[in-house]
């Protein structure tokens, strides 16, 4: 049995799209950070879209897909970026589940790397210290990291089995 040593040593050189949720700017901006620090480290590349908010994030990649497919962009994988923060009615579960459900869809529909690196929290702390804004700092929890790194061993993992 082969075991690679890193799933993203195996991903040096993908291109991977960044489709970022700014309604909670500084939270998405640490996500994005955690994110770009993780491919720069893999030997990748990025391009950062934004979109209006995480609702947006499924249909902006599949937009993206659509136009690789066309051969308009060619991206390995996608990186989705956001937060959704609990509020006093019902819009948040709503939120939440349908873009976690969308991403996952497109992932599972079109065979591609879609990371899901949405933040689903009761407050804005919990935001901030899964974000790694300050006073946190550090990556070791950065979740926009972890999704970045999931997309590039996803890649790693499709161009095994090409």
């Amino acid at each position: 049995m082969t075991v690679s040593p890193s799933p993203i040593a195996d991903a040096a050189g993908a291109r991977l799209l960044i489709i970022e949720s700014p309604y909670y700017a500084e939270i998405a901006a640490g996500l994005r950070r955690g994110a770009l620090h993780e491919i720069a480290a893999a030997g990748a590349s990025h391009e950062v879209v934004r979109v209006g908010g995480s609702f947006e994030l499924p249909g902006a990649i599949r937009i993206a897909i659509r136009a690789s497919a066309a051969g308009r962009a060619a991206f390995d994988g996608y990186v989705a970026l956001g937060c959704v923060i609990r509020g006093e009615t019902d819009h948040y579960d709503h939120i939440a589940r349908e873009t976690a459900r969308g991403l996952m869809d497109l992932s599972i529909q079109f065979g591609v790397p879609v990371a899901f690196g949405v933040l689903t929290v009761h407050h804005y702390d919990q935001a901030a210290a899964r974000a790694q804004v300050p006073p946190a700092g550090g990556w070791e929890h950065n979740k926009g990291r972890e999704a970045a790194r999931a997309a590039l061993g996803q890649v790693a993992l499709a161009r095994r089995f090409g």
